[in-house]
């Protein structure tokens, strides 16, 4: 796409369509990675909501992401998407000697729709995921399972269930402490 296209400027809209089915996988790691790291509250919130509804896409069959025109119509330097594959590229490169495709049951149109619950579950967890680094966890399955369905790896995916259900463990016994503390107090 950069070397065949026109002009100093690549629309989203273009980049998603180069992108086809992996559109949804590489906004799953994009709206995972801001989770990996301590964040104040309303970035989980964010990325939760924006996970929630990428989900629910999924889980309604769509065969590419569906973003308003506002977004589609936005635009990026060709020079800075350039920067950012040549700083991409050696990090995809060492994650392929790892990742391959295996446990190839995840591309059938099911399998995605149940990814996408386990999405919706992995968004609303975050939504209350504990401050600061309660979406830790939280992120990295989010990375893990995005990574597993850009490389149609089970084993990467299956990885980012069982941390998952971690970062859903800790996020439940955060509203439960939280209910638990209300209810006392009345």
């Amino acid at each position: 796409m950069l070397a065949s296209g026109d002009g100093d400027r690549l629309t989203v809209g273009e980049i998603v369509s180069v992108l086809r089915d992996r559109a949804f996988a590489l906004l799953v790691v994009l709206l995972g990675l801001p989770n990996c790291l301590p964040m104040p509250p309303p970035i989980p919130l964010i990325c939760g909501l924006l996970l929630g509804f990428v989900a629910l896409q999924i889980i309604s069959g769509r065969a590419a992401p569906w973003l308003p025109k506002a977004i589609l119509s936005r635009s990026l330097a060709r020079s800075d998407v350039d920067r950012a594959l040549a700083r991409a590229l050696p990090l995809f490169r060492r994650l392929e000697r790892f990742s391959k495709p295996r446990m190839s049951l995840l591309d059938n149109m099911f399998a995605m729709r149940l990814m996408g619950v386990v999405l919706l579950v992995l968004a609303l967890a975050l939504l209350f995921a504990p401050p600061l680094v309660g979406q830790i966890p939280l992120g990295i399955a989010v990375c893990l399972v995005g990574i597993g369905l850009v490389e149609r790896d089970g084993v990467v995916v299956l990885g980012g269930l069982a941390v998952g259900s971690l970062g859903v463990s800790l996020s439940l016994g955060f509203v439960y402490a939280i209910v638990s503390g209300i209810d006392t107090l009345l």
